[in-house]
């Protein structure tokens, strides 16, 4: 009763953490960004300390929080904005001020602060909070005041981050989780930017009640991305050459509920094919159904509980390992997603056909996976194939016009560029990716 009542409080009100739900904590801004599943035991160490998420649980994705000094140590303090410094931050934004201050004067020699260290700390024993440290240090500054509007909102933003960080309970959903993905591990999800993966699910024609035919081999992104647009309609029929089913943990952070998992379900491209061509051996198919069962249980066992993106420029660790993830209650553990299909909904699949085919698959040849499962699909169905390089897809396209086993086909570039948008300073953002990596799009026919 237990495992199931935070599953339940979580379909009643998906917009608040309960025990056991997987967030995405963005740490000063996104300097660094953490994947964690709350319990009352897990813990966020930022700098050198570490402070317990269990304040978290209960409150409202979008809640923020400050780090704090206490009596037991640190901890996470919820921060609730009021309205009248809203308005006084906007005012503040929207006012111009013409300033005839700059930098040129102020020379950095190490010696424009009078607060020194011994201070700080000693500020610290005596129970003085982020803030207040933040302040002196700014009272201090002997070229505070020298500085342009501009460069003393840096030094105060920087000094928050140091001695009062900030952390932002955000929901994990498709978009935030590529993004955390992509900003820094991005060989993890292919490459795979946010847009594109929105037009590769619009291209695809992702729609409740659909069954989607799936290859993922990018982690579970594409999976997941797929199961909350279908929500909880339909079924997901994630396929695979040989015998082992490629990893998704991804599918894990989505915070699915147990219905939706039940709607992601595994099958190798051999037991479609035989179910398809009606050649199926009974024992063969036992043999594999046992082999890949131990082989799921297997994966899912040694995969990790949570997992970590280090987003800071100054740090290039990507993603932890498991041996340096906190250990998690097990009765916070995620519904598994991922069964083996049975013969009924493969029966199913193969009366029907698929109303739709997505395909992520990096590290293969396109054109052999494709000309095996578009035959799979039922006649006027879409399908989308994201690639990082072109030539692969130019390749497959060429050959689905040689074989006429298609209509409509187009490659297509996503294109996106970010913008910082302040008073006075918008501008395109200085980093920014080159490319977001081209889709293969098109509409199966009947070939004869």
């Amino acid at each position: 009763m237990s495992q199931n009542k935070p599953q339940s409080d979580a379909i009643q009100n998906a917009k608040v953490t309960w025990e056991g739900c997987s967030v995405l904590l963005d740490i000063n801004d996104g300097d660094r960004l953490v994947f964690s599943r709350l319990s009352a035991g897990s813990t966020l160490k930022i700098g050198n300390k570490n402070c317990s998420l269990q304040p978290l649980i209960g409150c409202p994705f979008g809640s923020l929080f400050q780090v704090e000094n206490g009596k037991k140590g640190p901890y996470l303090s919820r921060i609730i904005p009021s309205t009248e410094d809203n308005n006084v931050q906007d005012k503040e934004d929207f006012q111009i001020k013409e300033e005839s201050r700059d930098n040129r004067a102020i020379i950095d020699n190490n010696q424009a602060q009078n607060l020194t260290g011994e201070d700080i700390d000693e500020m610290r024993r005596q129970g003085a909070t982020g803030n207040e440290i933040v302040e002196a240090l700014i009272a201090n500054s002997t070229t505070f005041e020298k500085k342009t509007q501009f460069s003393q909102e840096k030094y105060r933003r920087r000094k928050q981050k140091k001695y009062a960080p900030k952390v932002l309970l955000r929901r994990p959903f498709a978009r935030s989780i590529s993004e955390a993905y992509f900003k820094k591990y991005p060989v993890r999800i292919g490459f795979l930017r946010v847009d594109t993966l929105s037009l590769l699910l619009s291209m695809a024609n992702i729609a409740p009640n659909s069954d989607v035919l799936v290859v993922d081999m990018i982690g579970g992104l594409l999976t997941g991305a797929v199961a909350e647009r279908l929500g909880g309609t339909g079924f997901i029929c994630n396929t695979y050459l040989g015998d082992t089913p490629y990893p998704m943990d991804i599918v894990r952070i989505f915070n699915f509920s147990n219905e939706i998992c039940q709607r992601i379900l595994r099958c190798s491209l051999n037991d479609l094919h035989s179910a398809q061509n009606g050649t199926c051996d009974q024992k063969q198919q036992l043999e594999g159904g046992c082999m890949l069962e131990s082989q799921s249980n297997e994966q899912i066992s040694l995969s990790a509980t949570a997992e970590e993106v280090q987003l800071s420029s100054e740090d290039g660790l990507g993603l932890a390992s498991d041996n340096d993830l906190s250990a998690v209650s097990k009765t916070c553990k995620a519904p598994k997603a991922g069964d083996k299909a049975s013969k009924e909904t493969i029966q199913l699949w193969k009366e029907n056909g698929f109303s739709s085919l997505i395909i992520a698959a990096p590290e293969v040849d396109v054109w052999s996976f494709v000309k095996d499962l578009l035959p799979l699909l039922s006649y006027s169905a879409p399908f989308a194939i994201y690639h990082q390089y072109l030539q692969p897809l130019a390749t497959c396209m060429h050959n689905l016009q040689v074989e006429k086993m298609a209509i409509g086909l187009q490659i297509s570039e996503p294109w996106l560029r970010e913008y910082q948008v302040l008073p006075s300073r918008t501008h395109p953002c200085m980093q920014m990716s080159a490319t977001g990596g081209y889709i293969l799009s098109g509409t199966r026919i009947y070939t004869g």
